[in-house]
C-alpha cells in the first residue's frame, strides 16, 4: 500500500498572536500564513487585529497596516493598488483574488490569507512564479508576421480588434492557473488557463501570420489538453474574464485545421 505524508517542515503551524482589540472600534481578526525560508521553522498562521474605522476598506489596506504599524517583517508584493498590476494576487478567505479590490466587508467573520496555492513561496504571502512567467514567455505573445511591416501602424478593422476583448486584459496575476487542479499537478507541463488565453490572444489576432505555427506548439497532449474544464479558472479570475472559454475555442481550432 502507497503510504503518502507530507514533508516535515510543510505542516502548519499556530504561530504568533501579535496584539488584541484595543478600545472602541470595528476591530476584525486576521490570520495571515507566514513562513521565512531563513530559518527552520514551519509555516505558521499568525493572528493580528486591526480597527476597520482606522483602515481603508480593502485587503490590501488592512496588510498594509499590519506590516507598517503591527509587524514590519510580513512580506507581501504590491504595487498599483487598482486591480491592474496584478502584484497583490493572494488566497483570501479561500478563493483566489487580488487583495487590493477585495473588500472586507465582503467577507465575514475572521480574515484568512494565504500565498497563491501549489505554487512554491518565496516567504510569507509571495509565491515563486517563475515557471508561470516561463510558460507565458513560451507561447510567444507578440505579434509575428512575414509581410512587410507598414509604413505606420498594423491596421485592423473594428469587428477584428472587438475579438480581442475579454482577452487582452489579462493582467497575468496567476489567480486562474493556481486554482486549476489540472495545473497543480502537471504545472510542468500544462501550461495553464493564464497562458493559454493569452495564447488564443494571439492566434485569432487578424495581423498575426504565426497562427499554423501556434497551434503547432498547442498540439500537445498536455499543454493544451490537460484542461478537463473544471471552470476553477472563470470563477477565480478578478478581471471577470474566461479562460476556461478561450481554452474551448483554442480546441477546437487544433480540430478544424485537420479537416
Amino acid at each position: 500500500m502507497v503510504e503518502l505524508a507530507l514533508p516535515k517542515n510543510s505542516k502548519i503551524s499556530e504561530g504568533k498572536t501579535w496584539n488584541e482589540p484595543e478600545g472602541k472600534g470595528t476591530w476584525r481578526e486576521f490570520r495571515v500564513y507566514r513562513w521565512n525560508p531563513d530559518d527552520t521553522e514551519n509555516p505558521r498562521i499568525d493572528t493580528y487585529s486591526v480597527n476597520l474605522d482606522e483602515c481603508g476598506p480593502m485587503v490590501l489596506d488592512a496588510l498594509i497596516k499590519i506590516k507598517n504599524e503591527i509587524d514590519s517583517t510580513l512580506t507581501f508584493r504590491r504595487s498599483c493598488r487598482e486591480g491592474i498590476c496584478g502584484s497583490c494576487a493572494m488566497n483570501i478567505d479561500g478563493t483566489n483574488t487580488l487583495a487590493c479590490t477585495q473588500g472586507m466587508d465582503e467577507i465575514k467573520g475572521t480574515v484568512k490569507i494565504y500565498p497563491l496555492p501549489h505554487q512554491p513561496v518565496v516567504k510569507d504571502l509571495v509565491p515563486d512564479l517563475t515557471n508561470f512567467y516561463a510558460q507565458h514567455r513560451a507561447i510567444e505573445p507578440w505579434l509575428q508576421t512575414e509581410t512587410t511591416p507598414p509604413p505606420s501602424e498594423w491596421r485592423q478593422s473594428r469587428e477584428d480588434r472587438e475579438k480581442l476583448d475579454g482577452l487582452y486584459e489579462c493582467i497575468l496575476c496567476a489567480c486562474c492557473s493556481t486554482s486549476c487542479p489540472s495545473y497543480w499537478w502537471n504545472s510542468d507541463r500544462y501550461l495553464g488557463p493564464a497562458a493559454l488565453l493569452q495564447a488564443y490572444r494571439w492566434v485569432i489576432d487578424s495581423r498575426d501570420e504565426e497562427t499554423g505555427k501556434r497551434l503547432d506548439f498547442l498540439e500537445d497532449p498536455f499543454r493544451l489538453y490537460r484542461c478537463h474544464t473544471i471552470l476553477n479558472c472563470t470563477k477565480s479570475c478578478p478581471k471577470g474574464l474566461n479562460p476556461a472559454k478561450a481554452i474551448a475555442e483554442l480546441k477546437k481550432k487544433t480540430v478544424e485545421r485537420r479537416f
